[in-house]
């Protein structure tokens, strides 16, 4: 028998925000922050367990973690950040933490909050039907995150050495569910992108 569906989300949280010029986990959301919304959003989703990977060092991000009652035991650090994403990615699935009764694990962009709760249950319920497949939405047939992975994939990738995630999973046969959510398209890279967020869904309470 097969076990319940159940998901890991990796939230990844050890970009440097380059482009914005000030951390962008940190700017306003909904009354709280974009971490702080991102927390709760999936836990609402109905995430299994929760992790957030940062850098090693960064006291900006532990503060907010520490303010939002986060974990300490769920933080993951990344001790060379300067690697790029993938690199946190793979900490992740190297990380010992995660509960043995998980089936799946969602890879989470730190600057997407404005993509709708109902996108995110979409997700969950397409992946759960979909168990051996990785997952992806699409929007206008062009595949977006978050991407969940099945457990065993999950693993292989902590392994891998592959240059980044796209290079990592151009072999698998991805499973993708098209949705209408305009903030697929739209990561938080600089000023004019918060504002367009802001603008998508920065004033919404979740959806419950």
């Amino acid at each position: 028998m097969s076990s319940p569906f159940s998901v890991g989300a990796v939230l990844l949280a050890a970009g440097q925000s380059r482009r914005m010029g000030r951390p962008k986990l940190l700017l306003a959301w909904q009354g709280t922050s974009v971490l702080g919304h991102l927390v709760a959003q999936w836990r609402l989703a109905g995430a299994g367990h929760l992790a957030i990977v940062c850098a090693a060092g960064d006291q900006a991000i532990q503060g907010e973690l520490d303010r939002l009652g986060f974990p300490g035991a769920d933080r993951i650090f990344n001790p060379a950040p300067e690697r790029g994403m993938f690199s946190s990615i793979q900490c992740a699935a190297q990380w010992p933490g995660w509960p043995a009764a998980l089936t799946h694990f969602a890879i989470v962009l730190g600057d997407q909050p404005h993509v709708r709760q109902a996108t995110l249950r979409a997700m969950l319920e397409f992946s759960a039907a979909h168990p051996g497949r990785v997952c992806q939405p699409a929007r206008a047939g062009r595949r977006r995150h978050p991407v969940l992975l099945p457990k065993a994939v999950f693993l292989d990738l902590g392994r891998s050495k592959a240059a980044n995630l796209r290079a990592f999973l151009s072999p698998c046969q991805a499973a993708t569910c098209e949705l209408a959510d305009p903030g697929l398209d739209l990561d938080i890279d600089c000023p004019a992108d918060y504002e367009a967020a802001l603008a998508l869904g920065g004033g919404e309470a979740l959806e419950r």
